[in-house]
């Protein structure tokens, strides 16, 4: 089979050193589709919302430690929007005081 692979003497296949964790969590959705249904319709709304209120743009901010903060910070927003739409403003300020 080698010579349908390649014309060269020796062949070499790179992996990424964790390339296995992807294997695995490609099998777990091979095995239940269904579950990517129910991610789609659950945790990526989120998501969208943060790209559309960051304007579709890329973080602001250089390096891990800075673009967690910043990332952070757009999460917080809008669970602080949600729990303010959800709870109103007089029950939210009164549910953080307690």
């Amino acid at each position: 089979m080698k010579s349908q692979c390649t014309t060269g003497e020796n062949r070499r296949i790179s992996r990424w050193e964790h390339e296995e964790v992807l294997d695995a969590v490609e099998a777990r959705i091979n095995q239940q589709p269904e579950r990517m249904a129910t991610r789609r319709n659950t945790v990526e709304h989120p998501f969208g919302t943060l790209k559309l209120w960051m304007g579709y743009t890329h973080f602001q901010t250089r390096t891990l430690e800075h673009v967690s903060a910043e990332m952070s910070l757009h999460v917080l927003a809008y669970n602080l929007k949600r729990m303010i739409k959800m709870m109103g403003i007089p029950a939210l300020l009164e549910a953080v005081q307690a």
